[in-house]
């Protein structure tokens, strides 16, 4: 299948672009920058040199087309509300890395402060975190990709969700990120000199991932789900730690608990759950589209800790959504993504 990736000189765009190029089904036929088109993609990221041919070019619905059956927008939240629409006209299957399609329109409006999608393009929208919507994203013709602290702490917490083992107003999430989940646009709280030897915790309480949490959760709990979560800036390049705490409402032991995530993933072949005693680092999941989970119960507090890393441009952004694809093209999830972990 041709593929487009638009937004391609963003960090989220050129890992779609690395990952395709190793990719034996996807082909990459478009790249687009609306910013630098005309330009080569090897001009801005001179890495790629040898490597990827195509000049940059204007997202222009008609013409990719033309070009390509399936897009990958990886634009900056709001950017994408504007072109979906066209694209799905122009007969493309899209898969949305920004935040525009995964919220109500209410919720959307109230925490990106940003107009919404109709809803006639979100009624059409699938949220994508494979692990769990396989189903529904295989038939799909526009997919939510998920953001990357959500799928860390969705792939925590669900198996316990799913099965009511957990006071859900109890629910805690200190979640860490590296710089690049900032993006590629400068900003004074991201340059080196705010962000090394520091670490800090930014919008508390107000974080425009806590209603696409909450909203899965709550589906899959079948009653309403709200959670304290707050998100803090490691200085690092990439990747997520998603630390959750509960009350159980049974009495569980470590074991218990471990078996239950075992069963829930023992056919995701990109969730791998940590033996007891044993608790995941961001390294161990670098550049990869691994998730990796270790949990404990304290039985003193009757409370479980779950503890879940991910690489945030991968498995919470480019990684994910080339699973999204492998489904919509009817290929195994694993197809062109089973990369082992850079360690260093």
């Amino acid at each position: 299948m041709n593929v487009a990736v638009i937004g391609a000189t963003g960090y989220t765009g050129l890992e779609v672009v690395r990952l395709l190029m190793q990719h034996p089904e996807l082909n990459v036929t478009a790249v687009t920058s609306d910013s630098q088109a005309g330009a080569m993609l090897t001009e801005v990221y001179p890495h790629l040199q040898g490597l990827v041919h195509d000049p940059l070019q204007r997202a222009d619905a008609l013409e990719l087309a033309a070009q390509a059956d399936l897009a990958f927008l990886a634009l900056p939240s709001g950017l994408s509300t504007a072109l979906v629409p066209d694209l799905l006209a122009a007969g493309l299957k899209v898969i949305d890395l920004a935040g525009d399609h995964r919220l109500s329109q209410a919720d959307y409006a109230e925490w990106y402060h940003k107009t919404p999608p109709t809803h006639e393009v979100l009624n059409q929208a699938i949220y994508g975190l494979p692990e769990f919507y396989a189903a529904e994203i295989a038939p799909a013709r526009l997919i939510a990709n998920p953001g990357c602290y959500p799928t860390a702490t969705l792939l925590s917490l669900l198996p316990l969700v799913q099965h009511g083992l957990i006071d859900t107003e109890s629910l805690i999430v200190d979640a860490k990120s590296g710089v690049s989940g900032a993006g590629k646009a400068l900003s004074p709280g991201t340059h080196f000199a705010e962000i090394n030897e520091n670490f800090k915790a930014y919008k508390v309480g107000v974080h425009q991932h806590i209603p696409e949490i909450e909203g899965v959760l709550t589906k899959q709990h079948g009653a309403k789900v709200t959670l304290s979560f707050t998100t803090h800036l490691v200085p690092m390049t990439r990747g997520i730690m998603a630390t959750s705490y509960a009350k159980l409402t049974q009495d569980l032991s470590t074991e218990e608990v471990l078996a239950i995530y075992k069963e829930t993933y023992q056919n995701q072949p990109f969730v791998r759950i940590r033996a007891n005693g044993s608790m995941p680092a961001t390294k161990d999941v670098s550049a990869s589209n691994f998730c990796d989970i270790g949990l404990r119960v304290d039985p003193r507090t009757s409370r479980v800790t779950v503890i879940g890393v991910i690489d945030n441009l991968i498995k919470g952004a480019a990684g994910q959504a080339i699973q999204n694809a492998n489904l919509l093209c009817g290929l195994p999830q694993t197809t062109g993504l089973l990369h082992a972990p850079v360690y260093l």
